[in-house]
């Protein structure tokens, strides 16, 4: 079920794409209302509108049909919060959130993998740990910029959503202090943009008994926009093997960053072998 709704939000991506007639620094689509292509509960739904409306980077909505799916566009601008992510000296990759449909699928795939906390590595708005939290996971967002924090918090208010913000460089965090059972970790940035020397960090935190019960998600990129030092598992090919993981599951999903590509973004979901 996860693969075709995954491949349905691509063609409605793309479809959207070719028509989109508009101005604006970010847009995506939610459908409306559930739908053979899109069985996901309306009240899931009603909450991926909600972190939507509630969220200021947004300041348009309209309906509009697309692939004869009613489903409302959002458009926003993220340049004040991109331009603050990239003041801190230790940021990877500036603010360039994925879709919040692709959020929920990640973090549903990640549940189907009976994985028990997320924690969103970079996690921006927030929107990957509150689909976590929707979907009864104990989620955890990661984040070095107060502002996003700010951000985040006030979407924990907004929403009656509490998916625990932390204001934190990922780097030093001391992750043990959470008492993780069965967690994934959402790394926050491409290999070619930092986030390979991010998530090296992050795994040389772990402690060789967690090892054994996490996974670690990579946000990856096969497109041509983007130079290659590794070309395997959407630039995280090197870095899998080298530190002894094993590739479980993939998909691929619109994200801000990709809305003008035809390559959508992978999400590389591994275990320590």
């Amino acid at each position: 079920m996860i693969e075709n709704i995954a491949g349905n939000l691509i063609q409605l991506k793309q479809e959207f794409r070719n028509i989109y007639s508009g101005t604006s620094h970010i847009q995506e689509v939610i459908p409306l209302s559930k739908s053979d292509s899109f069985p996901i509960s309306q009240n899931d739904l009603d909450s991926l509108h909600l972190f939507v409306e509630k969220n200021p980077i947004y300041y348009n909505s309209y309906q509009q049909k697309i692939n004869e799916i009613e489903c409302i566009v959002y458009e926003g601008d993220i340049n004040k919060y991109w331009l603050n992510s990239i003041s801190h000296g230790s940021s990877y990759q500036p603010f360039s959130p994925t879709w919040i449909l692709s959020a929920y699928i990640i973090t549903l795939i990640a549940k189907n993998l009976n994985y028990k906390e997320v924690l969103d590595i970079g996690s921006g708005d927030g929107r990957i740990a509150y689909c976590a939290k929707i979907l009864g996971l104990v989620s955890y967002g990661i984040e070095i910029d107060e502002m996003l924090v700010d951000l985040q918090k006030s979407l924990c208010e907004f929403t009656k959503t509490d998916f625990k913000p932390i204001c934190a460089d990922a780097v030093k965090f001391e992750y043990h202090n959470l008492y993780l059972q069965k967690p994934v970790f959402f790394i926050g940035g491409l290999a070619q943009m930092g986030g390979d020397v991010l998530a090296t960090s992050i795994i040389e935190n772990l402690n060789s008994e967690l090892k054994q019960e996490t996974c670690i998600v990579f946000a990856g990129s096969y497109s041509e926009k983007y130079s290659f030092r590794d070309t395997s598992e959407a630039g995280w090919g090197t870095l899998i093997a080298k530190n002894g993981l094993e590739v479980i599951e993939s998909v691929s999903l619109p994200t801000v960053w990709s809305f003008n590509q035809t390559v959508d973004t992978s999400y590389i979901f591994t275990e320590f072998t």
